[in-house]
């Protein structure tokens, strides 16, 4: 008991001394013009580049989640071509001009950002937020999961080191070397705090909410995807989805959970998923998988998280080919009742078979009814009248004929590309865009008069 007090102090100390340095920073850096911040990415991508590998590898380490050299792609991914679109953009200073309505749109920092980091991408989201927060002229304070601490750590130094290295206040860029659930939750409702990014899960999304600071949080991704009557390459789609359900063993919310494809191609799909490492359960290897991905209260259960599909049927107490990539089962249903249906942070993926493209449409909106609305769907399809309908599913990413995590994150599309993927109001988020620098600034506009002002008083007709 003495011990967990004295760990609190110790975290609540760090806290405050944290919040109180990246105010300072922030005050200090006031008046920075665009340039001199991107100086400061530049050297912070830079660094974060040459760190990646060491990063990847004390993520893995420490968490047990994942794969390296997948953990290096994360890692690279945010500090060369997401950092290099935030570079190419502008989030301080004037934005944009309207010459004919005679506004001017102005970028301002909002203050210190509080970065909330989940276990299953503790590195490359820090690398993301730090890049995001400095990008728009903020200071950040990173509050690890406790069981990513020291990776998380880490990926901060570098980031901060080589801000500094390049002009940068001291405490522009730091992360809580104590972390618990109090600690994270004392950050959060600092007046220092001016805005909360929030990455991880269901409860640290509620938490995040609840501190009383403008929060922009994510939520969770059960992602469907549909494979259509004209998918242009039954081949190819199925390779696109077990790749990103795959990808890292699973561990990035916006990747592929169920495949819903009609029966006009679902015989040559089912088969082209196999072939490509899919191994098919039979209902008694179901069974034995989910009591291990799952706890008796139906939550996923931690040691489970982000482990190979070979690794997973070993602890289900059946063995699978070295070469499989995903264990994959055929289902009915979806709901609470059906526990392989639900979001699963790993390479387990569930197939429904669809009379046509309407069931298959009514199946995805099911699947993101479950814990996934807001989120992204894939659509494998050629013909413009089958994609459409998919347009009206609360999804805030529907992505075609690509990869759902490469497409959702916008590297194979041309959405906003991110680490932070907003679910919209359809599950309880303030935002539904891929968040961005611009998602972190307050906008002025400096607008003149464009008509008499004593006009007011005069009626308008319709």
């Amino acid at each position: 008991m003495t011990a967990t007090l004295d760990q609190d102090l110790v975290g609540l100390a760090d806290v405050r001394a944290k919040a109180r340095a990246a105010r300072r920073a922030f005050e200090e850096l006031e008046g920075a013009d665009q340039a001199t911040l991107d100086g400061y990415v530049r050297a912070m991508a830079v660094a974060g580049t040459a760190a990646a590998e060491e990063l990847a590898r004390l993520a893995v380490d420490e968490t047990g989640y994942g794969v390296y050299e997948h953990k290096i792609h994360k890692n690279r991914y945010n500090t060369g071509f997401v950092a290099k679109w935030m570079l190419e953009r502008r989030a301080i200073g004037v934005l944009w001009v309207d010459e004919e309505s005679r506004v001017t749109a102005i970028g301002t920092p909002m203050g210190v950002i509080a970065g909330i980091i989940p276990v299953t991408n503790p590195t490359s989201t820090a690398l993301f937020k730090c890049l995001a927060a400095v990008k728009s002229g903020n200071a950040v304070v990173l509050a690890p999961h406790p069981r990513a601490a020291r990776c998380t750590l880490r990926a901060a130094q570098v980031m901060s080191d080589a801000a500094v290295a390049a002009g940068a206040p001291e405490g522009l860029i730091s992360c809580l070397e104590n972390p618990t659930l109090e600690a994270t939750a004392e950050l959060m409702r600092r007046e220092e705090i001016a805005l909360v990014m929030a990455t991880g899960g269901p409860g640290m999304v509620r938490a995040a909410y609840s501190s009383g600071k403008p929060t922009i949080a994510v939520g969770a991704g059960n992602v469907p995807a549909y494979v259509g009557v004209s998918v242009p390459d039954v081949g190819e789609a199925a390779e696109m989805i077990i790749t990103s359900k795959s990808f890292d063993n699973g561990t990035a919310c916006v990747a592929e959970q169920s495949v819903v494809v009609v029966e006009a191609v679902a015989d040559r799909f089912l088969a082209e998923f196999a072939a490509r490492g899919a191994f098919w359960m039979d209902p008694a290897q179901q069974a034995a998988l989910t009591a291990v991905l799952f706890d008796e209260r139906g939550a996923l259960r931690p040691a489970s998280v982000g482990q190979t599909a070979v690794r997973l049927a070993e602890l289900s107490g059946f063995s699978v080919p070295a070469d499989t990539r995903v264990l994959a089962c055929q289902l009915d249903r979806v709901g609470v009742d059906t526990p392989l249906s639900r979001e699963i942070l790993g390479p387990v993926l569930s197939v429904y078979r669809a009379a046509d493209p309407a069931a298959g449409l009514r199946r995805c909106r099911e699947v993101l009814a479950l814990d996934g609305e807001g989120h992204t769907t894939a659509v494998h399809a050629a013909d413009p009248e089958e994609i459409a309908p998919f347009g009206s599913l609360p999804a805030g990413r529907i992505v075609i004929n690509t990869p759902a995590l490469f497409g959702g994150m916008g590297f194979s599309t041309d959405v906003d590309p991110s680490f932070q993927l907003g679910t919209g109001t359809w599950s309880g988020s303030i935002c539904s865009d891929n968040v961005t620098p611009l998602h972190l600034i307050n906008i002025k506009r400096l607008a003149h008069e464009v008509r008499p002002w004593r006009t007011v008083y005069d009626p308008v007709e319709l």
